[in-house]
């Protein structure tokens, strides 16, 4: 497992704390593997998932920073939605 996706999943699990995520939703990086979110919190995990965001190790690290917003990530074609898109919209406001 590698150390990008434990760390990740650490920052989600923080962002995650005071917000109301009530779905599931996988970020599915390339080259790394994927981080699982639900209602327990982030973890490192290849789970289906309501709604699956896909994007390679830069885009989703300058994401968790907040150096990017995943909404013009999406628009710029950096991130792949699959799935409910309310849900993808829901976690975005999360992750901002």
């Amino acid at each position: 497992m590698s150390e990008f996706l434990e760390k990740a999943a650490a920052e989600l699990n923080s962002k995650l704390a005071a917000a109301d995520f009530d779905g599931t939703a996988k970020f599915d990086i390339a080259d790394e593997g994927a981080i699982m979110l639900d209602s327990d919190g982030a973890r490192v995990s290849d789970d289906d998932a309501d709604v699956t965001l896909s994007a390679d190790a830069e885009t989703f690290q300058a994401i968790f920073e907040g150096e990017m917003n995943p909404t013009s990530a999406f628009m710029t074609g950096k991130l792949a939605v699959d799935g409910d898109m309310g849900m993808a919209m829901k976690l975005a406001s999360v992750l901002a």
